[in-house]
Order: structure tokens, then sequence, then C-alpha cells
């Protein structure tokens, strides 16, 4: 039996990404998907930071955690949904993607928008992921 997986392309004949995604994900019939609420920068005493750049880097912990306790890992990330109510400081966010991702990116929007669930919460990361 051939299992099928996963797979993240830039279709040629449309402009390339201007970040870290893929323009499409397929993913194969009879996957299991997975999705999270939005992930934000608590840490682990559900302390939230003051500073975007540590919400940010919370939040990419809190996403492996919750992604391991379903033994789920990068390659099964399909999308991933950004929300943040101030600029993004993209070199630090992008370091902390690179160590979940490496180079097999996810689709991804991201939006500002002008507040989130609790006022002290500067970015939510919600994502999607599936397991072939």
């Amino acid at each position: 039996m051939v299992y099928e997986k996963i797979i993240r392309k830039n279709p040629t004949t449309m402009p390339a990404p201007v970040g870290h995604y893929t323009h499409i994900t397929k993913i194969p019939r009879n996957a299991e998907l997975f999705v999270t609420s939005g992930q934000i920068g608590a840490d682990h005493d559900g302390n939230l930071p003051e500073q975007m750049n540590s919400q940010v880097k919370n939040t990419f912990t809190n996403i492996k955690t919750v992604l391991e306790s379903e033994g789920l890992c990068n390659e099964n990330i399909i999308k991933v949904n950004i929300w943040a109510t101030e600029q993004i400081d993209w070199d630090f966010l992008y370091d902390e993607w690179e160590k979940l991702f490496s180079n097999e990116y996810p689709a991804m929007t991201i939006g500002y928008i002008s507040e989130l669930g609790l006022p002290e919460i500067k970015i939510e990361i919600e994502i999607w992921a599936a397991k072939v």
C-alpha cells in the first residue's frame, strides 16, 4: 500500500510567495484533521509578557506543545492563521518560524486587528494540521 503525503506547492503560473508560506497545500483523502484554538503568548504559568517578541516566542512554544500532545510535528501543519494587534517584528517571528518549519512552509494568512480576546494579547496563531 502506498501512503499519500501532504503536498505543498507554489504554482509557477503565479507570483512567488512574499513570505515564508506556500500558496496551496493538498491533504490526502482520509487524513485526520486537527484544528487548534488560537495559541497566545502566555507562559507555562499563564503569565503574559508585555513585549510582543516575548509573546511570539511563547506562542511558538505553545504551538509545539499542543502539536506534540497529539503526536504531530511541523510536517503535519497545513495552514497557519496569524492575528496581531501591533506591528510584527518579522525578523524575530521568522527566526521562531524557521525553528518550527525549516523549509516546509504551510499555507498562511496574516491579519492586523484592533484587539484580541484580552487587551494584553498582542498575537494569536491558529494551526490546522493533518495526519496521514
